[in-house]
């Protein structure tokens, strides 16, 4: 009798829920937020390699900014003394439930704005999606992100470096070091940089591997960043 009753109420709810698209939206939210025994939604754990790309993204402009509209939006849902993240909660029913009540209660442009930080918690970092997403906001990387110590750690290839000496101070210079070490070549990218030692500064200067849409500095692929983009390009790109 109980599977009765709950598999017709579930009927005629759901089937009234359709004429109610608003709060079908809220609850949508909720179930990401909170969880059900049916939704598992999982945030991007942000697994730094080392401790160097740790440090870098600890230490980013980009992170800073969304954390600080994070806790907007948790005081939103009477949360103004919590500091985490919001997406991906363990399915609690009661949990869920709040959650809902807390979105019917907002006006449907801070709904989005709760419904704009759960997504960006669940992208998928390295993936498809953020090349796609990148590239159709024209997101401008130098606005969130320069050239920082970890990248210059991890900078280890003299040919890559080479390459990225003649974007940054054109193609004599870097021919003039193309047999330079790696360290040397980075002393000088850095250089033009920072216009030190009789270097004339460049400002905002990205990589390929940084920009959008983000370009290889060799032929011999395995750059997995410009494959996804290569992979999604004609989706988004009309020729």
């Amino acid at each position: 009798m109980q599977n009765y009753v709950d598999l017709h109420r579930h009927a005629a709810v759901r089937c009234r829920f359709l004429d109610h698209p608003a709060i079908a939206l809220r609850l949508m939210v909720a179930h990401a937020i909170a969880g059900s025994s049916l939704w598992q939604v999982r945030r991007e754990p942000q697994r730094a390699a080392n401790e160097t790309v740790a440090a870098s993204l600890a230490a980013s402009k980009a992170e800073a900014a969304f954390a600080e509209k994070r806790r907007e939006v948790l005081a939103l849902l009477g949360q103004s003394d919590e500091d985490g993240p919001l997406a991906g909660g363990n399915g609690d029913a009661f949990a869920l439930a709040n959650v809902f009540a807390r979105l019917l209660a907002l006006s449907d442009d801070d709904v989005l704005r709760v419904l704009a930080i759960v997504m960006a918690e669940t992208l998928e970092a390295g993936s498809a999606v953020i090349e796609a997403l990148g590239n159709h906001l024209s997101v401008d990387m130098a606005a969130f992100w320069q050239p920082d110590d970890g990248f210059f750690e991890l900078l280890r290839g003299r040919d890559i470096a080479n390459l990225m000496l003649a974007d940054i101070g054109g193609k004599p210079v870097a021919d003039g070091n193309v047999s330079e070490k790696v360290k040397t070549q980075k002393k000088i990218i850095r250089d033009f940089l920072a216009g030190e030692n009789g270097r004339e500064k460049v400002e905002t200067w990205l990589p390929r591997w940084m920009k959008f849409p983000a370009e290889s500095y060799t032929n011999r692929g395995g750059f997995r960043t410009a494959d996804h983009w290569a992979k999604v390009r004609h989706l988004f790109v009309s020729e």
